[in-house]
């Protein structure tokens, strides 16, 4: 998944009683010991990892039931990285955009990508033609890959970019027929050439470009490196916080596979987690309490990665049976934290020996920077816990302002900085943000906190202004573009407000322009229209006289906030 991307990480068996280790200065790094990264590209880790269960199935469509093997997505991958090359012309460093809903063809659209050496920049399936238009502009996007249904609406942000971008169009259903002008999926993959590889030998090199807000501002393409998404995947399956493991003859791991591939958690954690170590993807394009009960229900899952509502429809949704989950082993739970109220109802629902642990990353650090395992809590009674920095990572907090980077000790509030091989380089073609965001090679993660005597992490606030809807980023930048666009709006500002259900919600404040009415209800209707539906104005509007700025005309949005909160308390 920019961001707080906030990880509940499971399955982690052997972080027994450890703490986390204090080196010089109140600088925190990790107990477990370091982990080698192999000097790998994606595919190539990939590919070097499926040698030994090629036979088994891979990825499987809950909806349609269409499957390929793990040998199977290799030839389609091979095929494809040089039928783009050949047929569209593509070159090395190139972008293509994905956007595509969890279905067993992801994954072959993204490896057959990069081992082509294009970069991929992945977009959600349910955004507006507006916004896939904005960032496709903004990462120079080359080609579309995408499903019969969204030609249409990629055609659509073609046409508000003023440009005829190649759109590849993939077959959801038997039957469907490919609209005029788009390229077939299957002759992509299924079609040999004779064309030589393309080595990349450079694991540094550019693989994936996920969009984030970062601390402020519209989103960005966050510029993550082979060997940033190749060392995260070994750092968060080093022995110690293993949770995956790797298929044999006579065993394999099974998941459900419904966070969304296009964002980072569900992309590394998931889709590459899962596929490295020979799992049984069970892929659902959209999540529905029926399709989801009916995956539990047919197949012998053994891990499930979610967010916190998804834990929650697992506790006290009357289709799910205690029995669905006999053979399930861990829950990941991430993008927003799991209280321990709720953790305790899952436990009680499904009984046995299923570990539930917490962590913390974001889409800039591939994602995973912190994770602590159940036994850590229960020991040191510490829950709500982040815990402490996986190997290879460093962490240290500094007062906010504080140029000097000077690290804080124990029980003091300051800004999490972090150090590791997962840091993503910096933000696509935007040195000044980048520059921004880091401090003597120290990423700043826009996210406060403070740490105990034992080291482990505890998140008290957010100095970044995203807003997190059901793990989502919604930028305030963005919202507030927008309506600054309406007719009668002279200014407006925008936070997010807490919400039972979704953590947050967006609420705006609006100024109108003198002597003009302005209808609440038009203008939500006006924002509805052109961004996906997590970023609605949820959370109300407010007419104000002025939206408070500092001296250099920066919105105040924590004041806002805070008079919110006062008001609402």
């Amino acid at each position: 998944m920019a961001s707080l991307s906030r990880r509940i990480l499971t399955r982690c068996k052997h972080l027994k009683f450890a703490r986390f280790s204090s080196t010089s200065a109140n600088i925190i790094t990790s107990d477990f010991k370091d982990v080698e990264i192999p000097k790998k590209t994606i595919h190539q880790f990939f590919y070097d990892e499926i040698t030994n269960y090629t036979n088994f199935t891979a990825v499987e469509c809950a909806v349609t039931g269409r499957k390929y093997t793990y040998g199977q997505i290799r030839q389609k991958c091979r095929n494809l990285s040089k039928n783009v090359r050949k047929k569209l012309k593509l070159k090395q460093n190139d972008v293509v955009a994905i956007l595509l809903p969890n279905i067993p063809e992801y994954p072959i659209a993204v490896l057959g990508l990069m081992e082509s050496g294009i970069l991929v920049t992945s977009l959600n399936p349910i955004y507006t033609s507006e916004e896939i238009a904005r960032q496709m502009k903004d990462a120079n996007v080359k080609a579309v890959i995408t499903t019969i249904e969204s030609v249409q609406i990629v055609k659509a942000a073609n046409a508000l970019n003023k440009i005829n971008l190649p759109v590849i169009a993939v077959q959801t259903q038997s039957g469907q027929t490919c609209p005029p002008e788009t390229i077939k999926f299957d002759e992509m993959v299924d079609v040999e050439v004779d064309m030589p590889d393309i080595v990349i030998d450079n694991v540094h090199d550019t693989a994936f470009l996920p969009y984030s807000s970062g601390t402020t501002g519209l989103p960005k393409g966050v510029d993550l490196s082979h060997y940033n998404i190749v060392g995260n995947i070994k750092q968060t399956t080093s022995k110690e916080m293993k949770f995956l493991t790797h298929a044999t003859e006579s065993y394999q791991d099974c998941m459900p596979a419904v966070l969304p591939f296009f964002h980072i958690y569900g992309f590394t954690i998931t889709l590459l987690q899962g596929l490295v170590h020979g799992a049984k993807l069970v892929t659902l394009p959209k999540f529905t309490p029926e399709l989801y009960t009916d995956v539990l229900k047919k197949n012998k899952i053994t891990l499930i990665i979610a967010a916190p509502p998804l834990v929650l429809f697992l506790s006290a949704h009357p289709l799910v049976k205690k029995e669905y989950m006999a053979n399930l082993k861990a829950v990941m739970s991430g993008a927003a934290p799991l209280g321990a109220s709720d953790e305790e109802r899952f436990l009680e629902k499904v009984g046995g020996n299923v570990e539930i642990s917490q962590g913390y990353g974001l889409t800039e650090t591939s994602p995973v920077v912190s994770m602590i395992s159940q036994q850590l809590k229960d020991k040191f009674n510490c829950t709500g816990s982040i815990g402490g920095p996986i190997p290879n990572t460093q962490m240290k907090l500094v007062a906010i302002d504080d140029a000097t980077g000077t690290p804080l000790g124990p029980n003091q509030q300051g800004e999490l900085f972090v150090k590791g091989p997962q840091v993503m380089k910096g933000y696509f073609n935007k040195p000044k943000e980048t520059e921004e965001v880091f401090q003597d090679g120290w990423f700043k993660t826009g996210d406060l906190m403070y740490y105990n005597e034992d080291n482990l992490f505890f998140v008290t606030d957010r100095l970044k202004e995203l807003i997190k809807v059901k793990g989502f980023q919604v930028a305030p930048a963005e919202l507030e573009e927008i309506l600054r666009s309406v007719p009668n709006v002279s200014d407006a500002a925008v936070i997010g407000i807490p919400h039972p259900l979704s953590g947050e919600v967006p609420r705006a404040y609006i100024v109108p322009k003198p002597n003009a009415k302005l209808n609440e209800e038009e203008i939500k209707a006006t924002v509805a229209e052109r961004v996906a539906p997590y970023k609605q104005l949820k959370g109300g509007i407010e007419i104000v006289a002025a939206i408070p700025k500092n001296a250099t005309g920066k919105i105040l949005r924590r004041q806002l906030k805070l008079e919110y909160l006062e008001k609402n308390a």
